[in-house]
């Protein structure tokens, strides 16, 4: 298959790694608007600067890796073309102009997928399935959990003009930690209600917010508690849901998932080390098996907007403070 990669920092350079490695006859060509001074990545077979070269290049794919405030001009030249699109999460830092990629999409039947790869992450599956499964009753309230220190992310980059650290690009730990929205959301359902505080409190000197405090009402009834942070030092990722009849927990840190219940105390349900790739390749795999049968993936352009509504609505709570009905 022909690829296109839209963005090579770090996620799309492993990207690139990762589909030689789905697909050994892969030729994958790498769109960078303007300046052509860098070097080619490793893995590139060639190098487009202007979007008409697209027509001759033809692809079968697209990821789409910039960053989120550029992500729609690239979908939108890419759907234009009938590409099936693989766009990295957030979807966009915005909703102006995701009514006409839907319409595009929709009218040409383009599989569409957004990049929240935690949902291919082991123990989040183990997470969600025995939540679904009604191991813990009926879910009463999550509480979810991550922070990293902003200047850790990328070694070797001044974390100070990265995409996390500039409002302009969709930085901000709102937009860039989203996937805790995203399996909150995938675990206790819709949410219909947002408050927040956001805040910049660190040392770090950002123009964008480096802690957020998000509740989130859901449907269903159940009530959601969700920090994230650029700020901490030790790496934490964590998610605790309380039911009706028991507890489930997630660490990350400690690699386990494990249930309580009355009757049986705390059990199990997943232990060990998870390879970093793995939900990456797994993430990529269900894309490209999309694109080959046209069946819908499992965070398809609905799901990714219905997120960017829930940040975007977090967003605005703590502007106004107060809650946001989305």
């Amino acid at each position: 298959m022909r690829y296109l990669l839209v963005g090579l920092g770090s996620i799309g350079k492993r990207h690139v790694r990762l589909l030689r490695t789905l697909d050994a006859d892969a030729r994958i060509a790498a769109w960078r608007r303007g300046d052509s001074g860098h070097e080619p990545a490793e893995g590139i077979d060639q190098v487009m600067l202007e979007e008409g070269s697209l027509d001759a290049w033809r692809p079968d794919a697209a990821v789409v890796a910039t960053p989120a405030a550029l992500h729609l001009p690239a979908a939108l030249a890419c759907a234009r073309r009938g590409v099936p699109l693989f766009i990295e999460k957030p979807l966009a830092d915005r909703l102006d102009g995701l009514d006409e990629l839907a319409e595009l999409c929709a009218g040409q039947r383009l599989v569409v997928m957004v990049g929240y790869c935690l949902r291919f992450h082991p123990a989040v599956a183990a997470l969600t399935q025995a939540a679904r499964a009604g191991r813990i009753g009926r879910v009463l309230s999550l509480r979810a959990e991550v922070g990293q220190y902003l200047p850790d992310w990328r070694p070797g980059q001044d974390y100070r003009t990265g995409v996390s650290a500039r409002a302009d690009l969709g930085g901000g730990a709102v937009l860039e930690l989203s996937h805790e929205l995203d399996y909150a959301r995938w675990l206790a359902g819709e949410v219909r209600a947002v408050r927040a505080w956001t805040g910049s409190i660190s040392n770090l000197h950002l123009g964008v917010e480096d802690v957020a405090e998000i509740l989130l009402e859901f449907e269903g009834g159940a009530v959601g508690s969700i920090h994230l942070d650029m700020v901490e030092r030790w790496p934490h990722r964590s998610c605790r849901v309380i039911g009706t009849d028991g507890t489930l927990e997630w660490n990350a840190g400690e690699q386990r998932v494990r249930v309580f219940t009355p009757a049986a105390g705390w059990q199990k349900l997943l232990e060990g080390p998870v390879d970093p790739d793995a939900m990456y390749l797994a993430e990529l795999r269900h894309f490209l098996d999309c694109v080959r049968t046209g069946e819908r993936p499992l965070i398809d352009l609905g799901e990714g907007r219905r997120v960017l509504e829930i940040a975007l609505a977090a967003k605005q709570a703590a502007a106004l403070n107060r809650g946001v009905a989305v």
